[in-house]
């Protein structure tokens, strides 16, 4: 049976999560081990809350580093809304900037809409070739957020505490190829803001949308990734 590893560090919806994953058929462990998100087939990592209090309290037990050493050994993780969002050098909320993981170029900043938070359902548009949106390319995604990144600037590699490295392209992937794996990044608009709403590369996945939430479309989005596993 596949096993995924849903981070518990105190910041995310992980009872919905944990509840959308098993109901895929899969073992689902709540977890901050080290060693059990590490070997995990999957690790999902949610996020709910500020930018800055998430990455506090993922440092706090060694969060960055699971992440850090599961993408170096090719294993994937799915960060999900706030989750996605530390996957970003930076974040700026109330005026403080707080650095992310850096895994993924770009900044999250405060979207620039009539009303914020955006939340309920809404669209997105998808890349070719999206492992994560295959098959659910045109349905609508549930979202809460007021915050998020306005553009990804490409990376050739990733540099974390004086680790660099690259993120190859899974082998399960159709399109897998020699050298680093490509980005694709999923947008939505709300306002005047254009933003990250899921980004693939090798075996970094991330939504800004729940997919727990998200009824069928979601689902199908979370067995999307289950199947590169």
């Amino acid at each position: 049976m596949t096993a995924v590893t849903v981070f518990d560090y105190g910041f995310g919806n992980v009872r919905s999560m944990v509840r959308a994953l098993a109901n895929l058929g899969l073992d689902v462990t709540l977890t901050s081990d080290y060693r059990t998100s590490l070997e995990a087939d999957g690790l999902v990592v949610p996020g709910v809350g500020a930018f800055g209090a998430c990455m506090t309290g993922l440092k706090a037990v060694g969060g960055d580093r699971v992440i850090l050493d599961r993408l170096r050994a090719g294993r994937p993780v799915l960060g999900v809304c706030v989750g996605q969002q530390i996957m970003f050098d930076a974040g700026h909320e109330h005026g403080v900037e707080t650095a992310g993981l850096g895994l993924i170029g770009g900044d999250v900043v405060r979207l620039d809409a009539p009303v914020v938070p955006h939340m309920g359902w809404d669209t997105v548009d998808a890349p070719e070739g999206s492992v994560l949106l295959r098959g659910v390319e045109d349905e609508r995604f549930y979202f809460v957020h007021s915050y998020a990144a306005a553009d990804v600037v490409p990376k050739a590699a990733i540099d974390y505490d004086g680790s660099s490295f690259e993120l190859a392209p899974l082998p399960t992937v159709n399109d897998a190829h020699d050298g680093p794996a490509p980005e694709k990044v999923t947008w939505c608009t709300y306002g005047n803001s254009t933003f990250v709403a899921a980004y693939e590369r090798g075996p970094l996945f991330a939504t800004q949308f729940h997919p727990e939430k998200s009824a069928r479309a979601g689902a199908k989005l979370l067995q999307n990734w289950v199947d590169v596993l």
